[in-house]
């Protein structure tokens, strides 16, 4: 796994300057241009499911140049396959020009996933065995045991408007959801493999808590989760893609009503996040913390969205947590699905170069971090407490415990805004996992 990131994101280095278009270096006003493009190819390869290839391409106008680093438009595109079946397809839309007086943020999203993790629900109460998918492992069942099939449709806009200045603003929006999950498609998987690497057509967690009842079977195939959101953001940063001081918090409800083509299903979220940032060495060094709820206030969530992340603004192509790349680097995604979370986030970032290359201005820095979260609201389901349950539920665990990690991170700045990140992150608890190497654009928060 390591090794086949880190080669992909040293091809994609290697080819970036094929991507850069040619844009006027920033001190020289009167030469620029408005228009502003950066891409970089995806190229990665996983044992499973198969060669990744494609794009991630942003397009930034600048205007006048003369609020640079913000930006008038901004759309994103990120289009990538894997041979096996899964694949990237998004555009993403920001702006504060297209609407006068209200910011406008649109996100259209098409992926599937052939292996999206699932290891339970609650947290430790869930158990982790790792020899089940370790295909040298006398124990071994599948390397797919803790995967299950996702497509997920995703449309959602989003307008903010000011309360007082630009610093208190009103948020409200929508999102049009659709779920289609199954059990893992073994044979598509298999399709061209050698014997050695070939998976066994065996029972998957996902199969066993459809078995059980704890996924119900009117949601074992997914479905609708169209919500509306409103809420307010209080925001004093200094810059959007680096802040060095200021906060950033935001409140919100999120309201998936049953009537809204939502086949019966109907909750109410609340979230809310705390962000905060510190300059220790003026543009140089910075010390930012995230603190973030996210829970179930009324109703039923569906299993297929309890693992996605709320907030008032992200371009992140996969939402998944708690656990991960966007949330607790090093733990194994989705580790950490309950009715209510919460996490924490510490960095310190350091900016260590600035430099120009065909008239582009980039950086180099490196970050260090520490992730937390956990499970404050248990999902409710009974099952018999049995020999074989007793496999896969820690029933002594009545609550969960704090699941952290640590790690450091590169960070690549192409003219502000578009950012390429490096995470590798360790967990401290071998129920989540060993550790993650993650390769993503933009900061964690």
């Amino acid at each position: 796994m390591i090794k086949r990131l880190t080669n992909g994101f040293l091809f994609f280095l290697m080819l970036a300057p094929l991507f850069i278009h040619s844009q006027q270096d920033t001190t020289e006003q009167k030469q620029r241009k408005r228009l502003n493009f950066s891409g970089l190819p995806v190229v990665a390869y996983d044992a499973d499911m198969g060669l990744q290839y494609g794009l991630v391409a942003n397009m930034y106008d600048y205007g006048d140049w003369k609020a640079y680093p913000e930006y008038r438009h901004m759309v994103k595109v990120e289009v990538s396959r894997f041979t096996k079946g899964s694949g990237i397809n998004q555009v993403f839309y920001d702006s504060k020009y297209l609407i006068p007086g209200i910011r406008f943020t649109a996100d259209l999203s098409y992926l599937t996933e052939k292996g999206v993790d699932f290891y339970g629900f609650n947290g430790y109460q869930a158990i982790y065995r790792p020899e089940w998918e370790d295909d040298e492992d006398t124990s071994y069942i599948t390397r797919m045991f803790y995967r299950h099939e996702r497509k997920m449709f995703r449309f959602t806009s989003d307008f903010q408007g000011q309360i007082a200045g630009e610093r208190l603003r009103w948020l409200a929006g929508i999102g049009i959801m659709n779920f289609k999950t199954g059990t893992v498609d073994i044979d598509r998987l298999n399709k061209g493999k050698k014997e050695s690497k070939i998976l066994p057509d065996t029972i998957t967690l996902y199969d066993k808590y459809v078995e059980w009842g704890i996924i119900p079977e009117d949601e074992k195939n997914g479905g609708n989760a169209n919500f509306i959101k409103a809420g307010l953001i209080f925001d004093t940063r200094d810059n959007e893609p680096n802040p060095m001081k200021g906060l950033w918090d935001e409140l919100m409800l999120v309201y998936s009503p049953g009537f809204f083509f939502n086949d019966g299903n109907s909750f109410l979220k609340l979230i809310a996040i705390h962000r905060q940032y510190f300059t220790i060495v003026k543009k140089k060094v910075n010390f930012g913390y995230r603190l973030g709820y996210q829970g179930t206030i009324a109703g039923h969530t569906p299993f297929y969205f309890q693992p996605y992340m709320l907030n008032s603004f992200s371009s992140i192509t996969k939402t998944d947590g708690l656990g991960g790349a966007k949330n607790l680097r090093g733990i194994l995604r989705n580790r950490v699905v309950g009715d209510g979370i919460v996490w924490g986030n510490a960095e310190v970032r350091w900016r260590i170069t600035d430099f120009v290359i065909a008239k582009q201005k980039f950086y180099v820095g490196l970050n260090v971090f520490g992730d937390v979260g956990m499970v404050v609201q248990k999902m409710d389901f009974n099952i018999p407490k049995t020999a074989e349950t007793a496999e896969y539920f820690d029933w002594a665990n009545s609550g969960d415990k704090l699941h952290p990690s640590v790690g450091a991170g590169l960070r690549i700045g192409w003219n502000e805004n578009f950012i390429i990140a490096v995470d590798y992150g360790f967990a401290l608890d071998q129920r989540d996992g060993m550790r993650g190497l993650y390769i993503a654009f933009g900061n964690l928060f």
